[in-house]
């Protein structure tokens, strides 16, 4: 009878540990995440042409290039691990052997934007059609989906390809007013193929007016008659990340927060470039020192800083 006892107390004890173990890994609710946008979310779809899969890309984590734009983790693996599941899958690598769907699905490329810029891979509507595929495949259901949340994110890769193209500065207004439309079309889009919450990385508001984004996504919410859209500033959140880091006791101390840790030898050469065999680059000896990684992305520890600064932006999805 003691034996039946203890075996009871004990079965009783796992019964409550894995309910609130399944309770936190879905604390917030949502159990799928669909990403959209470029490098600062891009979790390995581009082709191996890419730097991504160039040393010392993931030197960090996983130790060895894996396609992120960074020496470990990017943005999209933080709101991940916010929800409480796994990063989702990158589209490119979804009918790999043991690969799980079951936390959603990565559509992002790194070095893309609104519209076609200056990389060979999908923009963000052709990424969005990539998504709608795998529904009309029922690969999800409209339960996974009302469980789910999109992140997207646009950094500014469209300006990038419009200075190219010879773009003007007196053409720059008509064409930020044509990128902020189609990424309004772009957002109802994916909210109008099921998807519950939709997080945007905000542009740089050096390069856009946050203003006229949010008016947009205040516009959409009112329509909608819930909040469905939400900005995550990331310039802001970049800002603060620094400025935390230099004043507040206990944050990491970014020794020079503007150099990268991975830096091109000379001109005309990148984090990850080679020739003849040699490395162009040179890097730091301790990449958590750094908030950036290379020239335009952060360091994983860069992304945790920023990724602690929106939280209580992305606690807000949450919410409502």
């Amino acid at each position: 009878m003691e034996k039946e006892s203890h075996f009871f107390i004990v079965c009783f004890c796992l019964f409550i540990c894995f309910k609130t173990i399944a309770t936190e890994a879905h604390a917030h609710g949502f159990t799928k995440l669909f990403v959209f946008g470029d490098s600062y979310v891009d979790a390995g779809n581009r082709n191996f042409s890419a730097r991504a899969w160039n040393q010392p890309y993931g030197i960090t984590l996983p130790g060895k290039p894996a396609g992120h734009y960074s020496n470990g983790r990017v943005f999209s693996d933080y709101i991940a691990s916010w929800m409480g599941i796994r990063s989702p899958t990158p589209y490119r690598w979804r009918k790999m052997e043991n690969t799980s769907l079951e936390y959603g699905m990565n559509f992002a490329f790194g070095g893309t934007g609104v519209f076609d810029t200056l990389v060979s891979a999908p923009n963000m509507t052709i990424q969005i059609d990539l998504f709608q595929r795998q529904l009309q495949k029922k690969l999800y259901t409209k339960v996974d989906l009302n469980s789910s949340i999109a992140l997207v994110s646009l950094a500014g890769n469209d300006y990038t390809a419009y200075l190219a193209r010879n773009g003007t500065t007196e053409g720059l207004s008509a064409f930020t007013k044509s990128m902020i439309k189609q990424l309004g079309l772009n957002l109802r889009r994916i909210h109008g193929l099921g998807v519950r919450k939709i997080a945007h990385i905000g542009q740089f508001s050096f390069l856009v007016s946050q203003p006229s984004i949010e008016k947009t996504v205040e516009k959409m919410n009112n329509k909608s008659k819930e909040s469905v859209f939400v900005i995550l500033n990331m310039y802001k959140a970049f800002l603060s990340a620094l400025k935390k880091q230099a004043s507040q006791p206990g944050t990491l101390k970014f020794k020079d927060p503007l150099r990268p840790c991975c830096e091109a030898v000379s001109t005309g050469y990148k984090c990850g470039n080679t020739e003849h065999g040699k490395r162009m680059y040179v890097v730091c000896n301790n990449p958590n020192s750094t908030f950036f990684w290379d020239d335009v992305h952060p360091s994983q520890a860069g992304w945790r800083a920023v990724y602690l600064a929106l939280k209580s932006s992305a606690d807000s999805l949450a919410l409502m």
